[in-house]
């Protein structure tokens, strides 16, 4: 029997102060899972709603952190260098958002961050 271990923590995203209380929450905030079995992660705010954008990203031991997934309440996805039919993410409203990693094995052992963005609007000057 092998049992894959994922830790979460959050992380907020394009802020420009980290305060102890940023406002993200991610639950569980570690999870042991069987191998093939799913997991879900959810990732929670108390920002106005301009933080709709909702990034993934996971670390595993010795690498880099990399991007698994960024959605938008319109569950637009844009998915990183990973297989996408191993993740699924939901993001209904601003506050609210989750992902599944699907089909568990050993390889998935790993940090797993939410983050969240406020949307900008870069300004175009025409001349």
């Amino acid at each position: 029997m092998i049992i894959v271990i994922i830790s979460l923590h959050f992380l907020l995203y394009w802020t420009s102060v980290l305060a102890e209380d940023n406002g993200v929450t991610q639950i569980p905030s570690v999870a042991w899972h069987l191998q093939g079995e799913s997991a879900e992660m959810k990732c929670s705010h108390n920002k106005d709603a301009g933080y709709y954008q909702m990034y993934w990203f996971r670390q595993r031991q010795g690498q880099s952190m990399e991007l698994i997934v960024y959605i938008t309440t319109s569950n637009q996805t844009d998915f990183g260098s990973v297989d996408r039919n191993k993740f699924s993410a939901i993001k209904k409203i601003p506050a609210n958002g989750s992902l599944t990693v699907k089909d568990l094995d050993t390889e998935d052992s790993a940090v797993y961050f939410c983050a969240v963005g406020k949307h900008s609007v870069t300004e175009l000057l025409h001349c």
